[in-house]
Parts: C-alpha cells; sequence; structure tokens
C-alpha cells in the first residue's frame, strides 16, 4: 500500500460501522454509485453511456466498497505487526474480477436488481471485462487462487508480479494453425488497480563491481550500467465474506529518461526513444521466447526485475515498521512459486550484505528463514538454467554471490566427509556441462526453508529425482502442499445452477465449509435429487453448445457427452493421444454402425507456446481431424470434435460446468498436481487420467468406481524407458493403433499436404518418449469403460455427485491453512459471509 496509508496504521480506526443493509437499500445504495462513477469519474449520462462506460461504472463502485476494508486490513496488519506472507509469482492468472469481487462481497443479487433498475443487465456487464492477461495456465492461476484464499484466511500477504501490457498472446487459429498476436486487455484501462507513481525503485542491470573500504574491511559496490524504474500499481484483493483484504502488487517498467532530448535534437527521433523502448520491453509480454539470445536475455531481465522490485519494496515495509533489518525472517515469510523468482535469494543476500552490512553468515541465516520454494515441475527445461556468461554480464554481483553460495555449499560438504566429485557436481549451483550454466532449482533449494511439492506423487518424485542429491544432505527440507481451487470462482461463480442446488440441499453453510459437501453422499442415490442434478448440467451443456455455435459455427449435441481435454498444449499432457483415440472412435463409427455407440463432443481448448513447433503442429492435427469429422455425414451426430481458440479463464468458468468427463491423460510421473481435474471433478465431471499428479489423490477420495484409470504408474514409464522407446513392436501387436498411425501419415486429415504429420507419426514409432503408444489400448480400453458407464445414466449421475461430494478437501483454502501453519507460521482466521 502507499505511504498514506502505512502512516494510517497508528491512528483510531476511523472507518464507517458496518452496516446491515437489506437487499432493497442496498441495492438502492448501490444504484446511486453507480450513477455518481458513471457521471463523475467515466464522464457520461446515463442516456449517452455504452454498456462498456456502464461496466466501468459498477467496476468502480464496487472496488469502492473493497477500499474500507482494505485500509482497515493495512492499519491493522501495522498495527499488530503482523507477520506477512509475500507470494513471487511471474503469473498471476486473476481473470474477471467484476462477478468474483461482488460475490466475495455478498453483492451480486442487489447489484444485479441495482442495475436492472437503470434497465442495465449484469450479465451483459460481465462479459464487458477483458480477462487480465497475466498468466499462462495452472501456475498462474494457482497463484490467484491462493491469494483469494490468504484474503479468505485473513493472512496479511501481498503479491507480486509484473503488470503485463500484453501478457501471454491471444491466440487465433486460422486453417487449423495456431497464430498469435497481442492481448490489448488494458486497451481501456484497468478499473481495478491503483496506479502508485510514488512507489517506484531502481533497478540495475550490467555494469562492474568495484571493492571498496567499509567498517574496517572491504566491501563489494555493484555499478549498474543500466538502470530501470519498476513503478507499482495495486489491485485489492478481496476474500470470502469482504472483510480482509489483501494486495496485489504488479511492477510495471519504465526508463528514468522517457526521451532522450539530445538525440531527438540531432533528428534521430527512433534513436531518442531506444532507453525507453528496451526498458518498457521488460513488462510488454510474459514469456517472451528463449529460442534466441535475445530472447533469453529479456526473460532473465524479466525475472530479476520483478523479484529485485519486490525484495526492495518488502524490505523497506519491514523497515520502516521493525527497524531492524535482523528480525526480517521473523516479520516476512517470502513464497518463491517456482524457478522463476529464484533469483531473488541472490538478490536478498545482496541487499542484506551490500547494502545494508549485514555479516555474510548471518545474511545466509535470514535469507533461509525467509525463503521458502514451491517446485512445480519435473521436465528439466521448466527449472531453468542460465548461460553463467549472460549472468555475468547482465548481473555481474549476483554471479559473484551465487559462486561464493556455492562454494561455501561444497566446502561445508567436504568437511562432512562428501569428496565424491560426481556427487559434489550433482549438488552444485553451476553446471559444467555443455558450458557453464547457474541451475536456478538447486540455487532456490539451498536458499529455503522449506520446499514443497504440490501433490504426494510429486512430492516424492521431487524427492526421487530433481533434488535426489540434495535430499540427502537435508532429508527434513522437503513437503508436501497438494493444490487447490478456490470454490468460490469454480464453483459458486462459474456454477450457479449446481450452487443453487447445493444450498437447497445441504444449507448456506455449504458456502462457508467446502467440507459440508460429505454431506452430499446419501443424495447419490435419490432418483429426484439425480434428475435436479442432471438438470443443472444439462443447462450448462446447453449453454456451452450455443457458444460453441456462435464462435465455431459448429452444432453439438448437448446431449451427448461432453469429453474435455482444457490445458496447456504440451506433448506430456497427451493431447495427442487424445486425438488419436477421437480417430479410433471415427474409424469405428464408420465402419461399424450397427454398433449403439455413445454419441460424444471432444472438447479440446489451449494455447502452444510460440516457439514450440511440435505443440502447434498438435494443434494443428486436432483441428483437421475436426474439419474431417465434422463434415462427415456417415458419423450421424455420433461424434464431432471442437477446438476452441484462446482459451482463458473466462471461458473455462463456462466449460468446466458443463464437463461430463475430464481429460488428465499426462504421462504418469510428469505433471506436478494439475488443478483441472479438481475443478471438473468439483463440478461433477468424471476424471479418465492416468496416475499422475494430483490424480492419484482424486481417486483416493472419490473412490476407484468414480474415476477411470489407465495407463502405465510412474516406475513403469521410467522402466519403460530404460528398456527403450521404439513402439514399433507394439503398433504391430495394435491394429488399431496402426491403422490411427497409418492413416495420419497416409494424408487422410492432411489433404492438402499429405506429408504433414510423416515426421510426428515417425516420432510416435521410433522415439516414443511421452509413450503415447505404449498408452494407447489401455487408454481405449478406459474410453470404452466410460461408453459404457455413460450409457447406465443413473450410475453415471451416482458417480458425478460422489465426485462433488468427496472433492471438497481439493480447496484452496485448505492448502493455504497448511502453508500457513507448516511453512510460513502465520496464524489463519475462516471469516464468515
Amino acid at each position: 500500500m502507499t505511504e498514506t496509508i502505512a502512516a494510517a496504521a497508528d491512528r483510531p480506526n476511523d472507518a464507517p460501522e458496518d452496516e446491515a443493509f437489506n437487499d432493497e437499500s442496498a441495492a438502492s445504495a448501490l444504484r446511486e454509485a453507480v450513477l455518481e462513477k458513471l457521471a463523475y469519474s467515466v464522464g457520461k449520462d446515463r442516456n449517452a453511456a455504452s454498456e462498456r462506460d456502464w461496466f466501468i461504472a459498477v467496476a468502480l463502485a464496487t472496488r469502492d466498497r473493497m477500499v474500507d476494508n482494505w485500509m482497515i486490513t493495512v492499519r491493522a496488519n501495522y498495527r499488530e505487526s503482523r507477520r506477512r506472507v509475500y507470494y513471487l509469482s511471474l503469473e498471476f492468472l486473476i481473470g474477471r474480477l467484476l462477478i468474483d469481487s461482488l460475490t466475495n462481497l455478498g453483492l451480486v443479487e442487489p447489484m444485479r436488481a441495482a442495475l436492472a433498475s437503470l434497465d442495465v443487465d449484469l450479465d451483459k456487464l460481465r462479459e464487458i471485462e477483458p480477462d487480465a492477461a497475466l498468466g499462462n495456465g495452472g501456475l498462474g492461476r494457482l497463484a490467484a487462487c491462493f491469494m483469494e484464499s490468504m484474503a479468505t484466511l485473513g493472512i496479511a500477504a501481498h503479491g507480486y508480479g509484473i503488470r503485463y501490457d500484453h501478457g501471454l498472446f491471444r491466440q487465433t487459429i486460422a486453417d487449423g494453425w495456431q497464430h498469435e498476436y497481442p492481448e490489448d486487455w488494458l486497451e481501456f484501462g484497468n478499473p481495478w488497480e491503483f496506479q502508485r507513481p510514488e512507489v517506484h525503485y531502481e533497478i540495475g542491470f550490467g555494469g562492474s563491481v568495484e571493492s571498496v573500504a567499509r567498517n574496517n574491511g572491504m566491501a563489494q559496490v555493484w555499478r549498474p550500467a543500466e538502470i530501470v524504474e519498476a513503478v507499482a500499481f495495486d489491485t485489492p484483493v478481496v476474500g470470502w465474506g469482504g472483510k480482509h483484504v489483501n494486495t496485489l502488487r504488479l511492477w510495471s517498467a519504465r526508463a528514468p529518461d522517457p526521451i532522450r532530448l539530445d538525440k531527438f535534437n540531432q533528428g534521430d527521433y527512433v534513436g531518442a526513444l531506444s532507453d525507453q523502448v528496451r526498458a518498457e520491453s521488460i513488462s510488454k509480454v510474459l514469456y517472451p521466447s528463449d529460442s534466441t539470445p535475445a530472447g533469453q536475455e529479456l526473460r532473465l531481465r524479466q525475472e530479476y526485475f520483478f523479484a529485485a522490485a519486490s525484495l526492495q519494496d518488502l524490505v523497506r515495509r519491514h523497515l520502516e515498521q521493525n527497524g531492524d533489518i535482523n528480525t526480517l525472517s521473523d516479520k516476512a515469510a517470502i513464497q518463491l512459486n517456482d524457478t522463476h523468482p529464484a533469483i531473488g535469494v541472490a538478490e536478498l543476500m545482496r541487499l542484506l550484505v551490500d547494502v545494508h552490512g549485514v555479516e555474510w553468515k548471518r545474511a545466509w541465516e535470514i535469507t533461509v528463514a525467509t525463503f521458502s520454494y514451491t517446485n512445480h515441475t519435473l521436465l528439466p527445461e521448466a527449472l531453468e538454467t542460465w548461460p553463467a556468461p549472460l549472468m555475468e554480464r547482465l548481473l555481474p554481483r549476483h554471479m559473484q554471490i551465487i559462486y561464493l553460495i556455492n562454494a561455501l555449499h561444497l566446502d561445508a560438504l567436504r568437511e562432512k566427509g562428501v569428496d565424491d566429485p560426481r556427487k559434489l557436481a550433482a549438488v552444485s549451483l553451476i553446471d559444467e556441462h555443455h558450458g557453464r550454466h547457474v541451475r536456478m532449482g538447486p540455487l532456490a533449494f539451498l536458499g529455503s526453508h522449506k520446499v514443497n511439492g504440490v501433490s504426494a506423487l510429486h512430492s516424492e518424485l521431487v524427492k526421487e529425482t530433481v533434488f535426489r542429491d540434495l535430499h540427502d544432505i537435508f532429508p527434513e527440507r522437503i513437503c508436501n502442499k497438494t493444490n487447490g481451487v478456490t470454490f468460490r470462482r469454480w464453483l459458486f461463480e462459474a456454477n450457479p445452477q449446481l450452487t443453487k442446488l447445493l444450498v437447497e440441499t445441504l444449507g448456506k453453510e455449504v458456502l462457508d465449509d467446502p467440507s459440508v459437501l460429505k454431506k452430499l453422499e446419501p443424495y447419490a442415490d435419490d432418483l429426484n435429487f439425480q434428475a435436479r442434478w442432471a438438470a443443472a448440467k444439462q443447462a450448462n451443456k446447453e449453454n456451452l453448445a450455443r457458444i460453441i455455435a456462435d464462435r465455431m459455427l459448429i452444432k453439438v449435441n448437448p446431449n451427448a457427452l461432453f469429453d474435455v481435454q482444457i490445458k496447456r498444449i504440451h506433448e506430456y499432457k497427451r493431447q495427442l493421444l487424445n486425438i488419436l483415440d477421437t480417430i479410433a472412435l471415427y474409424n469405428e463409427i464408420r465402419a461399424q454402425p450397427m454398433r449403439d455407440v455413445a454419441p460424444r463432443v471432444k472438447i479440446f481448448a489451449g494455447k502452444a507456446a510460440a516457439s514450440y513447433q511440435q505443440a502447434k503442429l498438435i494443434i494443428k492435427l486436432a483441428n483437421d481431424v475436426a474439419r474431417v469429422v465434422n463434415n462427415d455425414p456417415t458419423v450421424r451426430d455420433q461424434l464431432k470434435v471442437v477446438f476452441l481458440p484462446n482459451y482463458n479463464v473466462s471461458l473455462a468458468e463456462v466449460i468446466i460446468p458443463a464437463a461430463d468427463l475430464s481429460e488428465q491423460i499426462s504421462t504418469a510421473g510428469m505433471e506436478a498436481s494439475g488443478t483441472g481435474n479438481m475443478k471438473m471433478a468439483l463440478n461433477g465431471a468424471l476424471t479418465i487420467g492416468t496416475l499422475d499428479g494430483a490424480n492419484v489423490e482424486i481417486k483416493e477420495r472419490v473412490g476407484d468406481d468414480n474415476i477411470f484409470i489407465f495407463g502405465l504408474k510412474a516406475d513403469e514409464v521410467a522402466a519403460r524407458r530404460a528398456r527403450g522407446i521404439d513402439m514399433r513392436e507394439i503398433i504391430e501387436a495394435s491394429p488399431e493403433l496402426r491403422e490411427v498411425l497409418e492413416s495420419i501419415a497416409g494424408g487422410a486429415f492432411s489433404h492438402d499436404d499429405r506429408h504433414r504429420y510423416q515426421g510426428l507419426v515417425d516420432s510416435l514409432t521410433y522415439h516414443d518418449y511421452f509413450l503415447v503408444c505404449a498408452d494407447f489400448v489401455a487408454y481405449r480400453a478406459a474410453q470404452n469403460a466410460v461408453a459404457r458407464r455413460w450409457r447406465d445414466r443413473k450410475s453415471w449421475q451416482r458417480a458425478a455427485i460422489l465426485n462433488t461430494a468427496r472433492t471438497g478437501w481439493f480447496s484452496s483454502d485448505r492448502t493455504i491453512a497448511e502453508y500457513a501453519e507448516e511453512i510460513w507460521k502465520v496464524p489463519v482466521n475462516r471469516p464468515k459471509a
């Protein structure tokens, strides 16, 4: 928050008393507030206002309702000297905030009534709001869920990230190919944020390091060659019930001097703006392609920029309130969301040692006690390594610090008798293979007092694989915190039909406590309840069918099984396996028209990284298969294939409540957790999946009869890869798989380029690292079991109800409470609406 609010901490609480409005008086007050904002903030008369004008006015009026409790929260944090949690994440996929904020404030219906009296439709305004393009997928959405849960549980927390001008790209599909365009989510401004131009920090890059005399010793002084300013933008994050409001602080990059007047006056108009362009590029786009040296440098600049600004900010706040830098770890808990902010370990050491004069050993104690690190992946490319020459050029002082951390770390091991060069190399922060690289995962591990995985299986695999050697040295450091999702967003807001049924059946306490869902179990065999459940699901499916018709011009049958795979496009997530199954089903429908085939709609959505060519080819194949299948009259509406472009939070909120089947089919041992599996199970979809990530825990909770598990387990995947990943023998043993691959390679789905997919089929045949072919037969058998269960609708409804009833444990409130108790050491409070 601003210095003004911070200074108010010692003043008496002068916030207005809580008012118990009834709906009518609340609606009347909101009506006047919206009209005031429309006139004085938007500058429009109600008769001339557009829907966008109304949205801005409603958002500002809603934000006002958050600000009073926001300031009360900040004052209490200062007055009570609460330990603060700082959540550092390169992504915050917060989605639209209007309905989310109104829901947590308990003002959806009063605002709906207020707008209705003005002939304005709240649901239309909901569609006007753009999605904040601040994330890619599960990592960013998890951060957003966690921020909401921290506010709900009354934890004093700040989120820190980057305010991307364009964020992740806007995806379009043209002739089946993905194309990337800027996502202009800020085109009309952002009514939820407060710009803080007075809160800015200088972030250095390049330059040199000098030794200078200080306090009877020598100190290192970094003299950067380039300075970029980080400017703060704050968004209030309101918890359930509206009582506690935390801050999401995002940094925007700017040049200290917006224009070089000397160059401008010399006629070099482009050169005059070059410093500004270079600085502002840091906060332009999420995940710039790192396939080029320039892209790699920009990615590193982004990560250091936001980590350094965040650490300067929280250290400044700590010193203003507590005065002594040595107590930082007592008053601050910093959570690194994956390796992106890991450079913060070296940056905090720099601040403690170079800026505040803390002795090295004590600085390291403070750093380790303050940081904790969440690992989200076992994929080597996602653990991040940076070429040492790049870091030495861009962050010379940090490289000195990292080298010293590493040297002291290895010296300590030698003193304990560890002298095997292979062992020392395995736990070193510097990778000497194929050129010297800095390993950011081990840096985050060493610099943290706790390291957590995000599902029970993943946490065990972290110990056994990527951090095996470090785990041997620090056996108590790794723990598990299974991910969760916020029910406010993914049930109450996304699925009001089902929520209404749950409240009518279980009472309003289900809105406050997800564990109440367990009381739904006795209703799973109630035929009347099943019918009402099915009606709610059908309404959601009809809504999605209308959206598919409007956007894709494809008519789908809402009575069919909606088979959904929505997630980032990646080979390990195996959208390709789903596509092979789609083709096999298509062949079966054509060849055996006498068979009773359960009608099915295959729904795909997700983005491929701009430089990930194989993933983009998979998108093309999905669209080519859709084109062929959807235009074949012999299919007779028994199968439709849809790829919905530009997947985001708002689209997920429509698809997830309509899903019957949730595809969670990653290669076992490669998906850390998954949260889409939780969201769809919560909304009554049955999961088909491998024993990977949180699927393991979902299976344990919903029961073996209410989930479809198939395929190799994590240890079997490792054993199969050790034997070899040439799949010719497996393909020959399965005529169905052979037919599918031959049809793809032969151009059955690519008449304009019959050789388009030959390389893809060759990779599946000779080098199937993700074991798509190895799991194909088991997957087809599981899909046949799905079809049999779907035909028995009472059995299907029973299983769907039990999925919702038994997934209350997968609440982000539960996850955050575990972090708070076991890692952050902060109290929680569960306010009720």
